[in-house]
C-alpha cells in the first residue's frame, strides 16, 4: 500500500501538480540528528593520527559536511566546519 504523500509507483493516477491546493513535501532535518552525525565525523577526525578516511569518503564529507552544518541554527553551523577543517589540515601536516 503507498503512502498517501508518495503514491503508488506502478499507478495509472497522474498527480496534478499545476492544481491550486498541490504542496510539494517539504524535508526538515532533525538537527539533534544532524549534530550527532556531525560530532561523530569529528571525533572520528580528532582521534586519527592519519587522515581515518579513503579518497572516496574524504570526498564525501568534503560535500555533504557543509551541508549538514546548514539544518543547524546559523551560529552552531560554524563551529563543527571550523573544526574539521583544523582538525584535517593538522593531520594531513602530520605526514
Amino acid at each position: 500500500m503507498a503512502s498517501p504523500r508518495q503514491g503508488d509507483l506502478f499507478a495509472n493516477e497522474q498527480v496534478d501538480e499545476s492544481r491550486e491546493d498541490f504542496e510539494t513535501p517539504e524535508y526538515h532535518a532533525d538537527p539533534d540528528r544532524v549534530r550527532e552525525e556531525l560530532n561523530r565525523i569529528l571525533a572520528e577526525a580528532r582521534a586519527a593520527e592519519t587522515l581515518p578516511w579513503d579518497a572516496k569518503r574524504a570526498a564525501l564529507y568534503r560535500t555533504i559536511f557543509p551541508q549538514m552544518t546548514n539544518w543547524l541554527p546559523e551560529a552552531e553551523g560554524a563551529q563543527p566546519m571550523s573544526g574539521l577543517k583544523s582538525r584535517v589540515v593538522m593531520v594531513l601536516c602530520m605526514k
